[in-house]
């Protein structure tokens, strides 16, 4: 299968092919791949196909992705890896950072110039053959040019700061009355990015996400 091939078949299950990269040494991708296609997802397209495939298993959106996955990379006589593989965990942010105009924002998440922080990378179908990819897109970090940067001063318990972020105080938070929002709809602060306003995710979506943080933490 080519990339386009491989991303039409993505595109039917709401998911995305966010770039790809042949690896080079440094890359910590698997020994026999000749040719990496990230996986990934941006605002809500996916999360009906999530919806109607998904089982009452742990960790469904991860088996849900999987299932999917490694089927579209059996096709394309591949293999799926995934950001749960591991120890040694596969190092995706600095893949996508590779393939695609990504930056770390101030608030530590990858931000993308159009989909701003409302993104996800959920897998990278492996092939063993090259093949032609997508050149990198150059566009700039809109951090760059964000003089107000509302995402660090829009947190309710000041959980972002030049320091990192502070995930105790975030989780408690979101157990009070006052973090209602945040957990129906997702963090306060990723809202506040002027970027990306269409691609927010629904409140469902935003919702199980922030129930799955509340989960791992525990």
């Amino acid at each position: 299968m080519t990339y386009r091939e491989i991303a039409e078949a993505l595109s039917e299950e709401g998911l995305l092919a966010r770039g790809g990269f042949h690896p080079g040494d440094g890359d910590m991708a698997p020994a026999s791949a000749k040719t990496v296609i990230l996986v990934g997802n941006t605002n809500a397209d996916f999360w009906p196909h999530f919806e109607a495939g998904r089982r009452d298993e742990p960790n469904p959106l991860d088996a849900w992705t999987k299932r999917t996955v490694d089927r579209i990379a059996g096709k394309a006589r591949g293999w799926g890896v995934y950001p749960s593989d591991g120890p040694p965990y596969f190092p995706f942010q600095r893949w996508a950072m590779k393939v695609e105009p990504v930056f770390p924002s101030p608030i530590g998440m990858l931000i993308h110039p159009e989909y701003g922080l409302w993104h996800a990378y959920r897998a990278a179908i492996c092939l063993h053959q090259a093949i032609p990819v997508p050149a990198r897109d150059d566009r700039a970090s809109p951090c760059e040019s964000c003089a107000d940067k509302p995402c660090l001063s829009t947190c309710p318990v000041d959980a972002f700061s030049g320091d990192g972020y502070d995930v105790p105080t975030c989780a408690a938070h979101l157990g009070t009355p006052e973090g209602a929002d945040c957990l129906s709809d997702g963090c306060r602060a990723r809202r506040a990015c002027p970027i990306a306003g269409p691609h927010f995710y629904a409140p469902g979506q935003a919702a199980f996400h922030m129930d799955a943080f509340i989960k791992a933490r525990d």
